[in-house]
């Protein structure tokens, strides 16, 4: 089941293959902590001599986030059965799972988290078929929250038109209406754009067959470059956020980085348009070659 695939109104919140909200038998009341800004670690230090202080990096703590209120209802007999279902998909495990939440009319956010508490009062109700006053808090590691939708997109190395065909092979026969220009050439150009509010860690591919395959961001200047030439079969998958460089999904390339390249986990796409640029070694023009881009939009 993918993520999010359950959730279809407002007030529906998917954690792994369980659904709260309304058509379902668990109801919730109160959200909180996921519209709020998440702690922040702060790398600001006080002046030693003089008023106030220098501004450091702020970091994202996790993101805690509580669904209080949670009312369970079922046929009487059976509310047993549906809180086990409920204690099942939220048990303790090290990974974590999509949070889907959709609160209104606005698409669906995602964030990965685990489940650290439940809460299941046991009252008379109980055995009518109702229980009330329980609770589920989570814990997002990643305090950002994605979209849903997972964007793409992909470039080939700079190549040039082929221009208008003047016929003179054999004879000087000259142009032909209509024009031929030629297939399209390609600039390398390669264009993000993240909606949300926050920086996002895309993963980045290059397929081969090239040499020394790099991405640049325009803006910024900042490159991520590999020593390394790729076969026609070859793709070197860079994962930002990991900081993982791995050849064919296995065996590790990081240290075929160059000099020139910035750290993996701090190439990230800014809110708004991303403009980058696709390169290889001088006179790499292979039209197979490729630079591929996925990421999320995220939110704060």
């Amino acid at each position: 089941m993918a993520a999010g695939d359950i959730v279809t109104a407002p007030g529906h919140i998917q954690f792994g293959d369980v659904l709260l909200g309304p058509g379902t038998p668990y109801r919730w009341q109160s959200l909180t902590g996921w519209e709020d800004s998440p702690g922040l670690d702060s790398g600001t230090v006080n002046r030693a001599d003089a008023h106030g202080a220098w501004p450091g990096r702020l970091l994202a703590q996790p993101r805690t986030i509580t669904v209080d209120g949670l009312v369970v209802r079922a046929e009487p007999g059976a509310v047993g059965a549906v809180v086990r279902h409920l204690a099942a998909a939220t048990a303790l495990r090290d990974g974590e799972l999509p949070l889907v939440v959709r609160l209104d009319d606005s698409p669906p956010l995602l964030s990965w988290a685990r489940c650290i508490r439940r809460s299941v009062p046991v009252t008379r109700g109980y055995a009518a078929g109702v229980a009330t006053g329980g609770a589920l808090q989570f814990e997002a590691t990643d305090p950002r929250r994605y979209a849903l939708d997972e964007q793409l997109v992909t470039a080939r190395l700079p190549t040039a038109e082929p221009g208008l065909d003047w016929h003179l092979d054999p004879g000087p026969e000259g142009l032909s209406w209509p024009l031929d220009f030629g297939p399209p050439g390609a600039t390398g150009a390669l264009v993000a754009v993240n909606d949300g509010d926050a920086p996002v860690h895309p993963v980045i591919s290059f397929r081969g067959p090239l040499t020394l395959p790099s991405l640049t961001n325009v803006a910024t200047a900042e490159r991520i470059e590999y020593d390394i030439t790729l076969a026609p079969d070859d793709e070197l998958l860079v994962d930002t956020a990991a900081g993982t460089v791995t050849l064919n999904h296995s065996a590790s390339r990081l240290y075929t980085v160059t000099p020139q390249s910035v750290p993996e986990a701090t190439f990230v796409l800014a809110p708004g348009t991303n403009n980058f640029a696709f390169r290889a070694a001088p006179g790499s023009s292979d039209p197979r070659a490729a630079c591929s881009m996925r990421w999320r939009s995220a939110y704060w």
